[in-house]
């Protein structure tokens, strides 16, 4: 396993990488549903990945500004564990999503400077867990995954916040291990950083990441 580090793969889309990231020691595993994103999956070949994860490490489905009724069709199909949000959910859907489903929420939050930290406090209230993820270029096609870091500096000390969060953006194996030095991050999440070429993981860089995480 990864030791004290809990890593997140995202973006998995064959048995052969989830697999790999399973092997090295994922905690959480992640599938896109949305399809912008050269990592989008279908719910039907979600559910024959879910089915092959092992008990212990959490499945989470990524969406972006679903509605109920594309949530009710996901959850009727694909057995998961998490839901990450990483649309422009309010404080009030997240809440409604997290009643209404009964799973855990992660919020994703997009920060370039510090004013944007004060969106962390806001969700705490309504989401289990925090992605704390760069914020995308304007007019930008991805919420995330587009392999873009933010200032790390920026969130130095503030590993105590009121819900367990999770660093992301432009990791990679060379600069995860600065990164959770930085930030005190108990957490990391990937998906661009371990592939050979958009959407397309790489089970070496998978193990390397995991490696370098700690």
């Amino acid at each position: 396993m990864s030791g004290e580090i809990s890593v997140k793969i995202c973006g998995l889309t064959e048995p052969e990488t989830l697999r790999a990231a399973v092997d090295a020691g994922a905690r959480y595993v992640g599938f896109v549903f949305f399809p912008k994103s050269p990592r989008h999956l279908e719910p039907a070949a979600a559910r024959d990945l879910a089915t092959r994860v092992p008990v212990g490490v959490a499945k989470v489905a990524l969406t972006v500004d679903a509605s109920d009724a594309k949530l009710d069709r996901l959850l009727e199909i694909v057995p998961l564990d998490m839901l990450q949000l990483h649309g422009r959910e309010s404080p009030a859907r997240v809440a409604e999503i997290r009643s209404r489903y009964g799973l855990p929420v992660m919020k994703a939050i997009g920060v370039a400077d510090e004013a944007d930290l004060a969106a962390i406090d806001l969700y705490s209230d309504v989401a289990d867990q925090l992605l704390i993820d760069a914020k995308p270029p304007r007019n930008a096609d991805l919420p995330g995954g587009n392999g873009l870091a933010f200032d790390w500096r920026l969130l130095a000390g503030r590993k105590y916040w009121r819900r367990p969060w999770m660093l992301a953006g432009g990791l990679t194996p060379d600069n995860v291990t600065e990164a959770v030095r930085m930030t005190g991050a108990r957490q990391v999440d990937v998906s661009s950083g371990v592939e050979s070429a958009p959407g397309v993981k790489d089970p070496a860089l998978i193990d390397a990441f995991i490696r370098a995480a700690g």
